[in-house]
């Protein structure tokens, strides 16, 4: 029996008999003759206590006042009261204040071993516990999304608004460009957060092996089954299920994804009996769904049950603005995972960080401060420390600028992709290469009212 345990009680022998007893099973015992001394200690003493053993009845100051005051300077601190045959009621009373158990004077020793273990053992359990969370809190802050553009803004604020609620969530974007980091912001913010958050990529495993990673097996099921295995939904009961790289889905997994999502149920790889699936689902990709369902690689059912909110990340070429923020990040991350001092970027470096159009987005450049971090000699991060295309790539020069600015040649894309469609919206979005909602919001924004248009 491992613990500190600390016993107040005004009854000498009782205290000796106690002290005695759980010595000899392995405890560190302190004991108090009166609660004022015991309180005391409390309040001045640093030294951790895993379980207090507190008499009900007392001269001094009442058994289930001392209860209170204690959890008012430990709230943590397990309780187990100690009570004669005429005091049962009071003992009830201190449960409900917070006590954890009672003994009946006088206990065997049988009795008083099995309640002082399982105090103990459930303060481990909860102590561990706590622990678990705070190392959650502190991957979600070292994982915190940082920005400071206007674009981003816009999306996380969707996606903050959408937390309270279980329905698809649909996340675009380019690879890299944070889709996993915003699925893990919108569940650590939802009602589901105490329940796990599992991902799977669905472009990194055969489709075997994926249905079996999703829907579990049993035992026999297929050549080398030895035994059943639950799968990813069961795995997240009641918490959310991200399937990253969605647009990979094979035809017949789609259609037993749908089937989850309609119903709500599923089917183990060799079981006829079906399993209820409690999890909300988070899917993202790097394609764009509509012209899959258009070449009929997607299920254009399944697509619709996907996106019913959809977020569209933008890429870090388009939010600039976040490259610097996310540099300071990423020197933040790496000091406390080396346990280095925190390096400086020298102002050449900086400048040809923020010029680079970085096509594997916020993963890239993590990649490379990382890189340079880990290749540094000194206290401060320089080109050299960067791969040689960023090295030999020439510096921009003054151009003509053209006659017309990018809002206007992006106008007119627009339009003529409406007039050659004859104003269907769908086949215009195709033609341009972005989704449906992102050329409604254009239509929008530029006043356009093509007629007919669908």
């Amino acid at each position: 029996m491992d613990g500190r345990i600390y016993i107040c009680d005004d009854e000498v022998g009782m205290l000796r008999y106690l002290k005695k007893m759980l010595t000899s099973w392995g405890a560190e015992v302190v004991t108090f003759e009166n609660p004022l001394s015991l309180l005391e200690s409390l309040k001045n003493t640093a030294t951790g206590v895993d379980l207090l053993l507190l008499d009900i009845k007392m001269a001094e100051l009442d058994g289930l006042e001392t209860l209170t005051r204690v959890h008012g300077l430990r709230p943590e601190l397990p309780v187990v009261m100690m009570t004669g045959h005429g005091s049962i009621e009071s003992a009830v009373e201190a449960m409900k204040l917070g006590a954890r158990n009672y003994l009946t004077k006088p206990f065997p020793q049988e009795q008083l071993r099995a309640v002082v273990e399982q105090a103990l053992q459930r303060e481990k359990l909860l102590a561990e516990n706590r622990s678990l969370k705070q190392q959650l809190q502190q991957q979600n802050q070292t994982d915190q999304i940082v920005f400071k553009s206007a674009a981003f803004a816009e999306v996380y604020d969707l996606a903050m608004r959408v937390t309270g609620v279980d329905s698809p969530l649909l996340i675009l974007g380019e690879s890299g460009s944070g889709k996993e980091l915003i699925a893990r912001a919108v569940h650590f913010h939802s009602p589901r957060s105490q329940a796990p958050f599992l991902a799977i990529n669905c472009a990194a495993l055969t489709e075997t092996l994926l249905e079996s990673q999703l829907f579990g097996h049993m035992k026999g099921a297929f050549t080398g089954a030895q035994q059943s295995h639950k799968g990813l939904l069961a795995a997240a009961e009641n918490g959310s299920l991200f399937l990253d790289e969605v647009g990979e889905l094979s035809p017949a997994l789609q259609a037993k994804l749908l089937r989850v999502l309609q119903q709500g149920e599923y089917l183990p790889v060799g079981s006829t009996r079906p399993q209820q699936a409690n999890v909300r689902f988070i899917a993202a990709t790097n394609k764009n769904l509509e012209q899959e369902v258009a070449a009929g690689r997607f299920r254009e059912d399944l697509f619709y049950r996907l996106n019913v909110i959809c977020l569209e990340l933008p890429s870090l070429r388009q939010r600039p603005e976040d490259i610097e923020p996310l540099i300071e990040h990423f020197l933040d991350k790496m000091a406390a995972r080396l346990g280095q001092p925190r390096k400086q970027l020298s102002a050449e470096l900086l400048q040809l960080l923020c010029s680079y159009d970085w096509p594997g987005n916020v993963r890239e450049l993590e990649n490379i401060i990382e890189r340079c971090v880990v290749l540094a000699k000194g206290k401060t991060l320089t080109p050299e420390q960067l791969p040689a295309k960023f090295r030999s790539e020439p510096q921009p020069v003054a151009t003509q600028l053209p006659s017309f600015s990018l809002r206007d040649a992006e106008h007119l894309q627009v339009r003529r992709a409406l007039e050659e469609t004859g104003g269907n919206k769908s086949r215009a979005a195709l033609l341009l290469g972005v989704t449906r909602k992102t050329l409604d919001k254009k239509i929008r924004d530029f006043a356009l009212n093509p007629e007919g248009s669908r």
